[in-house]
């Protein structure tokens, strides 16, 4: 019996792991995940904001969080365990989390470099190398999904953010190399990139008039991105519509990339 093309968005009985999902584009993707039937294991820095958790739950979905310091390798390293431990049959993983720290290059401390990079990119191989070996355990065909949240700086260099475009340029061929060893065992592993979205992270920019209008006269859109514009794109890559989609770095970005 064919599947009708709505249904294969569907994400009921999934469950989906997601980091930065407090705020900005991570919240919107774990409520569009939890819209489309999935339960959300919700990873924080600690348990004072319930307000993604409770969004969810009101939508007869379960929410549960985890707490982890993202830059904490040992921290980290032990977190996949703990949910597995617990009983979670995760199928759906999104590593949205993410730092930004701006200096000129030529000034640029090392500890904020490794910061940067523990955050975006060893934290990011640590989740995907981690659910990724249980993945791989699941029932096939498809056995699983991992979204990372790449940047448009995975293409281009960016100003005062080498460390960033060090770390999501990574993002981009982690996801690659990842999906080439992955897709023929049932796991599509794939990453959006973000264009020039109004959150905090852009704060620095959006209020530098200067830069926010010439950012502003090279998006074809005319507007920057909304948080509210990657959940369809997320539940997109977490469903069965996306079945023959891996290893690609999928750009939303109002056109900026086509420009």
């Amino acid at each position: 019996m064919s599947t009708s093309v709505m249904d294969m968005f569907f994400l009921t009985g999934r469950t989906a792991v997601i980091t930065g999902g407090t705020r900005g584009i991570g919240a919107e993707m774990a409520i569009a995940l939890a819209e489309a039937g999935s339960d959300i294991i919700l990873i924080q820095r600690d348990t004072s904001n319930t307000t993604t958790k409770s969004k969810i739950t009101s939508l007869g979905r379960k929410a549960t969080i985890y707490t982890a310091d993202l830059a904490s390798d040992t921290e980290v390293s032990g977190l996949t365990k703990k949910i597995l431990d617990d009983g979670h049959d995760v199928n759906i993983l999104v590593t949205c989390a993410g730092i930004q720290r701006r200096h000129p290059s030529h000034l640029f401390p090392k500890k904020d470099w490794d910061e940067v990079l523990q955050v975006n990119l060893s934290t990011v191989f640590t989740l995907c190398r981690d659910i990724g070996a249980y993945m791989l355990t699941r029932p096939g065909p498809h056995r699983g999904s991992i979204i990372n949240v790449a940047s448009l700086v995975s293409f281009q260099g960016g100003l005062t953010v080498p460390a960033y475009a060090a770390a999501k340029g990574g993002v981009a061929q982690l996801t690659k190399a990842l999906s080439n060893e992955w897709a023929s065992k049932g796991i599509n592993v794939n990453a959006i990139a973000p264009g020039y979205v109004a959150t905090d992270m852009n704060e620095a920019l959006i209020n530098d008039k200067e830069r926010a209008a010439s950012i502003m006269a090279r998006i074809p859109k005319g507007r920057w991105g909304k948080p509210e514009d990657f959940k369809g794109p997320v539940v997109f890559l977490a469903s069965n519509a996306s079945g023959y989609v891996s290893g690609e770095i999928f750009t939303v970005d109002g056109g900026w990339m086509g420009r």
